[in-house]
């Protein structure tokens, strides 16, 4: 996507949505309400209001077959952050909960076998904290850590990267599952838009590299998205969880 400016609902007025990243307006993210029975289902703004797309608390597992750009599988699992990195964050993204992302995907691509994983941990309002992924093919294994801020500010392996300002998501090459943290963190309104520029992961060296991409709401659970840096244009169904059903051209959902 182009810029960090994202659309908001008319009715709001809009110094109570705005906060500052990077020196930009942006709308200040929503944050998820927890729903009985663990995960989180509405999204709310600071004020309270329940706003845009609710989904069922996702499940504990879920796995996705890879195919047409390369051949593979993925399994990932969710739950909350372990204790040891419960993410301590002030200001508006400040809440409790949060959720760990974890996953691996295998993959035969161009001839050439590797394996990527992933732990994702994102916090309260589905803005990426902090990603560890690992890496493994012919030429050897590699690992490396983004860390945000909750602001757009991203720091790789310790040093500032300042190519990634604004960013509010982890994107992986490898990964079909990380499509579903925009989805979540903009609760976007049906008929609306929004650009959702992300940290994205190559696979398999894990160069790390911004994404500008846009999602628009298209219907009850389908998403118009596109990257114009990759000639991309499709239409993504997700499910009752916020889960990709089916990326044209890339992945299927197993279970």
């Amino acid at each position: 996507m182009r810029g960090v400016v994202v659309a908001e609902p008319p009715e709001r007025g809009q110094e109570r949505l705005r906060h500052h990243v990077i020196g930009q307006l942006v709308p200040q993210p929503p944050h998820h309400v927890p729903v009985e029975g663990g995960g989180f289902g509405f999204l709310s703004y600071p004020d309270g209001s329940i706003v845009g797309m609710s989904f069922a608390p996702l499940p504990e597992t879920a796995a996705w077959r890879h195919h047409t750009a390369r051949a593979g599988f993925e399994v990932a699992y969710f739950g909350p952050p372990q204790a040891e990195d419960r993410l301590q964050t002030e200001g508006p993204l400040q809440a409790e909960g949060g959720l760990r992302a974890e996953g691996c995907t295998t993959a035969v691509e161009g001839g050439a076998t590797w394996v990527v994983e992933y732990a994702i941990d994102l916090d309260a309002g589905w803005v990426t904290r902090r990603a560890r992924i690992t890496s493994r093919s012919a030429a050897g294994t590699r690992s490396t850590l983004l860390e945000c801020d909750g602001a757009g500010g991203w720091r790789i392996d310790g040093t500032p990267a300042p190519h990634l300002h604004g960013c509010l998501d982890v994107d992986l090459e490898a990964s079909a599952m990380t499509n579903t943290f925009p989805v979540h963190r903009l609760g976007l309104e049906p008929g609306a838009g929004s650009p959702a520029p992300a940290a994205y992961v190559r696979a398999p060296d894990l160069g790390v590299e911004r994404l500008d991409q846009r999602y628009a709401r298209a219907g009850d659970r389908d998403y118009d998205y596109a990257a114009p840096v990759f000639g991309v244009e499709c239409r993504l169904a997700f499910d009752e969880y916020g889960l990709v059903l089916d990326y044209p051209g890339l992945a299927t959902r197993e279970t």
